[in-house]
């Protein structure tokens, strides 16, 4: 078993990885369940695979998180960070919706993509320098790290050049600038709740952001919950209402393998959480690492699936897209050595190996 100390690159790595494998099962996995090459009959709607897939991977996070105990925090009496964890929990419960919510009201999946990756990067940058401000963080953001964030913009930039100006009509529709809005700023919340409770924590001590993650977790369920029974008994006549209604009333036949697949999404969870709240490195840093896996993991899904269902080979912008985002990488790396010669000198890595969260 590999073995690695917390806040160590390799940790790191075996995040990324798992990260990589479970994105990129969940993407090629969708394909089974949505669009003209849907290989169930019949096809499910985004809404009834956003309805199944997230009970899914609620569910899978749940179970680990009780049957590991992680949401014990090993304190007496009730834990301060409950006051802004329970709310970055609220704020993961409005990021899941609206996620397919932006897939379903833009006409070009492609641009909702590079919005909601290139905002996080951004949102992340934002973060460090409020923080920063602030005396919460108390590292430096190197330049190697504001190199990253400018080609991995410009990576997901890049597919821009093939949108056509009808893809861009969000601008005008009141619906979906409301989710991407939401979405925004619920994601804002959220980087900067992490980074609070990271940045926070006394020198020296272990993060538990297995803890984080469950609370986080417990607190997204139940908000979930709470919505979806609100929507399912509002008198809307809304699109999105009456789809979501739909799909709860009239299950779809291929719920328990949209579950399945849901559950593998979930598995994406633990993996971006622990990224974002990787010990010792700046948001900048951590959201870089999380969009870029994920940005990579994603062209990977669509090689994949090009092979296993005939689905879209990677265009240009596609190819191009992956050779900026090399290019970020390497001044990531160039950035993650500097920052482990910072931590190691001042005593903040753990000398003794240890199995891997």
């Amino acid at each position: 078993m590999w073995k690695t100390n917390e806040g160590s690159t390799g940790r790191l790595i075996q995040l990324c990885l798992g990260y990589f494998f479970f994105y990129i099962v969940f993407g090629v996995a969708t394909k089974w369940f949505t669009g003209s090459a849907a290989l169930v009959a019949p096809p499910m709607t985004d809404m009834e695979f956003l309805v199944w897939s997230t009970l899914g991977g609620s569910l899978i996070c749940l179970l680990v998180v009780f049957a590991f105990g992680w949401q014990k925090s090993g304190i007496a009496g009730i834990p301060p960070e409950y006051a802004y964890i329970i709310p970055s929990g609220i704020c993961t419960a409005i990021i899941i919706p609206t996620t397919t919510l932006m897939y379903m009201l833009l006409k070009s999946v492609m641009v909702a993509m590079i919005i909601m990756r290139a905002s996080v990067i951004v949102i992340s940058r934002l973060v460090d320098e409020a923080q920063l401000r602030q005396g919460i963080l108390k590292k430096t953001v190197y330049w190697q790290e504001n190199a990253g964030v400018v080609f991995a913009v410009a990576a997901a930039g890049t597919q821009i050049f093939l949108a056509k100006s009808e893809d861009f009509d969000f601008l005008h529709n009141a619906a979906a600038m409301a989710v991407l809005s939401s979405y925004i700023c619920a994601y804002s919340a959220r980087i900067y709740i992490m980074n609070y409770y990271k940045n926070t924590r006394p020198q020296g001590a272990s993060l538990n952001n297995k803890w984080f993650f469950a609370i986080e977790q417990i607190a997204a369920s139940v908000t979930m919950a709470l919505a979806a029974l609100i929507l399912y008994r509002s008198a809307s006549s809304a699109a999105p209402v009456a789809a979501f209604q739909a799909a709860l009333a009239h299950p779809h036949p291929a719920v328990i393998p949209a579950n399945l697949a849901g559950a593998v999404y979930g598995m994406v969870a633990f993996f971006s959480v622990f990224i974002f709240m990787f010990k010792g490195r700046t948001a900048t840093f951590a959201g870089l690492v999380n969009r870029l896996t994920s940005l990579v993991a994603g062209t990977t899904a669509t090689l994949i699936s090009y092979f296993l269902f005939r689905g879209r080979f990677p265009g240009i912008a596609d190819w191009a897209s992956l050779a900026l985002i090399l290019v970020a990488v390497g001044f990531l790396s160039m950035a993650e050595r500097r920052r482990v010669g910072e931590l190691t000198a001042a005593h903040e890595l753990n000398n003794a190996p240890k199995t891997a969260a």
